[in-house]
């Protein structure tokens, strides 16, 4: 089988705004942070250097969803991963 690899993500020249992080019990996340005044969902992943990804423009709900989904991987792939997003270095 030939797989393609999607070409990672670029880093975002924006400034970094630290959101406090909640580790979770995941295979594939690692930490979930919310900041509610932005609305900016912030996540680790297990694998990889640590990057942390900032998602604008989410709801609560979606965070609180999130945090209470038994499978963090499967819902973050279902209702998070196709959002737009910010990447910052570690």
């Amino acid at each position: 089988m030939n797989f393609k690899k999607t070409p990672a993500a670029a880093f975002t020249d924006k400034t970094y705004e630290h959101i406090p992080l909640t580790a979770v019990e995941s295979n594939q996340v690692a930490a979930i942070g919310y900041d509610e005044a932005s609305g900016t969902m912030a996540v680790t992943f297990t694998r990889g250097p640590g990057h942390v990804y900032h998602y604008p423009n989410v709801s609560a709900e979606l965070h609180q969803q999130f945090m209470a989904a038994e499978s963090k991987g499967k819902f973050f792939g279902v209702n998070i991963k196709n959002l737009p997003f910010e990447k910052f270095k570690a």
